[in-house]
């Protein structure tokens, strides 16, 4: 169990293990709550060490620091690519990551003394970007309102990418943060498509909620676009498809809206194509031709997608923007046959 970067201070506390017990009981406290919304759920509240983190220079993304107060992620996507992060702690990357959440319990404590820390300049710092802030975790911890508290009080830019309509929740606190510093959220929706979002990612709210967070956010001047993320091949990629969704961002007053085409990582690509065999048996042996180069689909199918949605954005009116950036090199493209669109 890789627990190095954290610790339970409150080994004594009422509820902890004892010593004998399996490491990652000694090192969390681990709860179940009797409730439908958590049934079949453990969380593992920890102490960490360190809450502010840099991404690797290798990382195609716009920002270096992330901050991240949960691992493992009850909305149970299961395209997720953060799935193989749980493996570093020896849970699955399956089950367990939808089930067995980690909880930083001292995520602001620890965030408003690194923020404070002389070495630190005041970068950008993005959240939701590994696992989801506003999961359904959060309205039990309540982790984000000291998070956004910290942040304010520090005057430090911050964005957050997120699938849950918790974040309305917060909106006094973005508000603040906002009238001090550069605050910007994104709404993840890769369709609009209620019955696919209940299936590949049934934790978490409904396509059309989310777009309702988008319109409320905007309205309250919390500036807020949409990442259409994943598109899903053959499930949610078709012109009339991405054109509905379009149609619907559009008309919640996005920002913006870009494209990114499902990725199948290790750890995730296992997960999704099990899903894909239980209910859609029909799209394995396509979906091996599409990823046979590895995790990526073939740029030239990518680049179709981005550049529709860039097409249908601008005939519904959002402002163009940049494709979002891959995380690595894409494969060499496939067959003229397997392109999609």
């Amino acid at each position: 169990m890789r627990w190095d970067h954290l610790r339970l201070d409150a080994g004594d506390a009422p509820g902890a293990p004892p010593p004998d017990a399996p490491l990652i009981e000694r090192r969390a406290v681990a709860r179940t709550i009797d409730t439908p919304e958590f049934r079949g759920m453990t969380f593992y509240e920890v102490h960490a060490k360190t809450i502010v983190n840099k991404v690797p220079e290798a990382s195609r993304v716009p920002f270096r620091w992330t901050v991240n107060p949960y691992r493992g992620c009850g909305h149970a996507c299961t395209y997720c690519f953060a799935r193989k992060t749980h493996e570093y702690l020896d849970l699955d990357s399956g089950a367990d990551f939808d089930s067995r959440i980690v909880v930083k319990v001292n995520a602001a404590e620890r965030l408003r003394a690194e923020l404070a820390a002389p070495r630190w300049r005041g970068e950008h710092i993005a959240m939701g970007t590994n696992v989801d802030c506003y999961q359904r975790a959060e309205g039990r911890y309540r982790l984000m309102p000291a998070i956004l508290a910290a942040l304010r009080d520090a005057a430090n830019p911050f964005s957050i990418l997120t699938k849950g309509t918790l974040i309305l929740r917060d909106l006094p606190l973005l508000l603040e943060a906002a009238e001090r510093t550069r605050v910007s959220a994104a709404v993840s929706a890769g369709s609009v498509d209620r019955d696919l979002a209940r299936l590949v990612e049934p934790g978490a709210p409904p396509p059309r909620a989310r777009l309702e967070t988008v319109a409320a956010l905007n309205d309250a001047g919390i500036g807020c676009g949409v990442l259409m993320g994943p598109v899903i091949p053959y499930l949610s990629d078709s012109t009339a498809q991405l054109d509905a969704a379009v149609r619907e961002i559009a008309a919640a007053g996005a920002t913006s809206v870009s494209a990114i085409t499902l990725h199948l990582r290790p750890g995730a690509r296992e997960w999704f194509l099990g899903w894909l065999r239980e209910h859609h048996p029909g799209l394995v042996a396509p979906y091996a031709r599409l990823y046979r180069g590895g995790a990526y689909a073939p740029k030239e199918y990518q680049d179709a997608v981005s550049a529709r949605v860039r097409a249908l954005a601008a005939e519904h009116g959002i402002a163009p923007r940049a494709a979002a950036p891959a995380a690595s090199p894409s494969p060499p493209p496939p067959p003229r046959q397997l392109s999609l669109l």
